[in-house]
């Protein structure tokens, strides 16, 4: 198959299974692999949806200078469409971006701004969304997509990423969704509750974020959880499970899984699976259970996969070692 541009290569039909996880012969697990695409996770969706509307609305022409704030998937994402379509970016992160990541969105020719300073709660999404509005006040021709607002954001996972779960699997019991801005999360709530009622789905979060409620705590890894409510995911929603996971737990579950199944995941994957585990008892003999995993592990080589990373930021952690990169 030839495409015209990399970023029209999405491959969204990709399921593994994973038989025997968390010791449940009598259920079927299947890991949605969202990694098989030139941006390497799941958000290259959301970019091209969200930056596609933009154009259609007319905020976007030819030359336009791009604003985004991003831990480091989206921000690939854009930054690999701004360069085919000859859009300036500047994506606005901190200090848990891997550095792969921004590398990568610097190859592909964005400016990155990394905050260091860390808010009230031990987050960095408020300083980096403060100044994103620094910069539109001083540039008013910047175009600030706002993936935590974009109603494009959920649409995409609506019209893509549910739609063909639903198709592979048509009856799914139990599906399992990271929480970061959440349009993952809202876009398959809205498809499923249309289309397929009884699937239960659960919002998986990381332990420290305040998307549900829960106080605010420092945050190691980037992707899931926020340390501001998303304004995607509105107000009073309750059609959904949640379910918080230790930074601990996805690590330890994303190593199980490369030992295990063969299958380097990144930290999204490794909290997703790590509430499956956890939620398991809940789940009756017989169920198809399918959990969305963003991204592989290849960005995280030196976070969740490297044993002195990790023992400087969890000593107590009692983590199984890997034997991973030594600085």
């Amino acid at each position: 198959m030839i495409y015209q541009a990399a970023h029209a290569i999405v491959t969204d039909d990709v399921f593994l299974a994973l038989p025997r996880f968390a010791d449940r012969a009598d259920v079927e697990l299947y890991l949605k692999i969202e990694a098989l695409n030139p941006a390497g996770s799941i958000k290259l969706k959301p970019a091209v949806c969200m930056i596609e509307d933009a154009e259609r609305d007319g905020l976007l022409v030819p030359g336009s200078r791009i604003i985004e704030s991003s831990s480091g998937n989206l921000g690939t994402a854009l930054a690999m469409v701004c360069a085919a379509k000859g859009y300036r970016l500047t994506i606005v992160t901190d200090l848990n971006a891997n550095r792969a990541a921004v590398d990568t969105m610097r190859c592909l020719g964005a400016t990155v701004t990394v905050i260091a300073t860390p808010d009230a709660g031990g987050g960095f999404l408020s300083g980096r969304i403060a100044h994103i509005h620094r910069a539109l006040a001083a540039d008013p021709g910047l175009v600030w997509l706002n993936q935590y607002a974009n109603p494009a954001n959920p649409r995409a996972h609506r019209t893509h990423t549910a739609s063909s779960i639903h198709k592979e699997f048509g009856t799914v019991d139990v599906l399992f969704v990271g929480a970061g801005t959440t349009g993952t999360l809202v876009g398959c709530v809205d498809y499923f509750r249309e289309h397929c009622p009884q699937t239960r789905i659960v919002a998986v979060d990381a332990e420290g974020s305040v998307t549900f409620g829960a106080p605010p705590g420092v945050r190691h890894l980037p992707g899931l959880g926020t340390s501001v409510r998303p304004a995607i995911l509105g107000d009073g929603r309750g059609d959904f499970d949640t379910c918080q996971v230790s930074e601990v737990d996805s690590i330890a579950t994303c190593r199980e899984v490369a030992r295990r199944y063969g299958l380097l995941v990144g930290a999204s994957t490794g909290s997703v699976l790590a509430a499956v585990r956890s939620l398991i008892p809940t789940i009756v003999p017989g169920s198809r259970i399918v959990a969305i995993s963003p991204d592989l592990g290849d960005r995280y080589l030196e976070t969740v996969y490297d044993d002195c990373w990790t023992a400087s930021r969890y000593p107590s952690s009692g983590l199984p070692p890997t034997g991973g990169i030594v600085a």
